[in-house]
């Protein structure tokens, strides 16, 4: 199976600007292996390096342009989308909109070799009332550059295949192997990423005592009961100062949420799972302070530490009476 230099072969630009589109929309599919192989080619005039970085390049801008446009018209909503289809939640609107506040417009031309920016920077600059001339300008600088290192690298390598057509032999009967790998290899380090982030969450819950502690010395702390309203029927507590929502509510509420201070969640689910899930969900929404309660509600009260009359977001349904 010689991928992706025979595809190439047989398909040509019109592969080549398809597989770039896609992934600059968005989808998990890197085309820095399709890039290196046409510069590759470019050095056996298989393919011309001038039309395949032509090529890339308007691939690449309409992608970009779709995105800056949505951002622009729909802003923190289409990031929020893209943040819940992310594999990386680490790389998100927060840390995009921070380098896009630090460095704006030089956040475009760094965006394609950084993870995560390569799709997100667009929206952020349509959601900051940056001009569409001055947006075209600088991601068609950060597009080039991304794309003449990718296809340069390629075309060294494929001069030195030139000097040897054994080699490029070689390179064809194994590329496809190597292709699937490289895919393979990102989806594995962006599933890493996800199960590094879950230890450090669970690394962060706190220990009841230590929130105990804090409340008593008079910190500001935010606490998001997320039990369901029927878990409060037969106990109709919480924990003082808590403030009850559902996981949802919460996440289409975050705007509310302070950012000076450290958001405590808690739940009675085993492990702890929905605060860890919702902590999640508002990391990516860019509330870095958050921090599930190790034990929940359970282990607060277990070790009788006070607890007020819950009031709820919404009042929980009317139990079943017996006929």
């Amino acid at each position: 199976m010689e991928l992706p230099i025979h595809i190439l072969m047989v398909y040509g630009y019109l592969l080549l600007a398809g597989w770039v589109l896609t992934e600059q929309l968005g989808l998990p599919l890197p085309a820095m292996p399709v890039l290196l192989a046409a510069g590759a080619l470019s050095a056996e005039h298989e393919l011309s390096f001038g039309l395949a970085f032509l090529v890339s390049l308007a691939a690449t801008l309409v992608a970009d342009t779709t995105w800056f446009l949505v951002g622009r018209r729909y802003g923190h909503h289409v990031l929020r989308l893209l943040c819940k289809l992310s594999l990386e939640p680490t790389i998100c609107v927060r840390k995009t909109q921070d380098s896009f506040g630090r460095r704006r417009e030089l956040t475009l031309v760094i965006a394609k070799f950084v993870p995560g920016l390569a799709t997100l920077a667009p929206p952020v600059a349509g959601e900051n009332g940056m001009s569409f001339g001055r947006f075209l300008l600088f991601d068609s600088i950060g597009a080039s550059s991304w794309l003449l290192v990718l296809l340069g690298v390629g075309r060294f390598f494929g001069d030195i295949l030139k000097r040897d057509p054994r080699l490029l032999d070689w390179v064809g009967r194994f590329s496809g192997a190597l292709l699937v790998a490289g895919i393979v290899g990102f989806f594995l380090y962006r599933l890493y990423r996800r199960r590094v982030f879950m230890k450090e969450l669970v690394e962060a819950r706190v220990q009841a005592a230590d929130l105990k502690g804090q409340m008593d010395a008079g910190e500001l702390v935010y606490i998001v009961d997320l039990r369901h309203p029927l878990e409060l029927l037969p106990d109709p507590f919480t924990l003082p100062g808590a403030v009850h929502f559902s996981p949802e509510g919460l996440a289409a509420r975050h705007k509310e949420i302070p950012r000076d201070r450290d958001v405590v969640l808690f739940c009675t689910c085993p492990s702890e799972a929905t605060a860890a899930k919702t902590a999640m969900t508002l990391y990516r929404l860019g509330i870095e302070r958050v921090r599930p309660l190790r034990g929940g509600y359970d282990e607060w009260k277990r070790l009788g530490y006070p607890v007020e009359a819950a009031k709820l977001s919404r009042p929980p349904l009317e139990p079943a009476r017996a006929i």
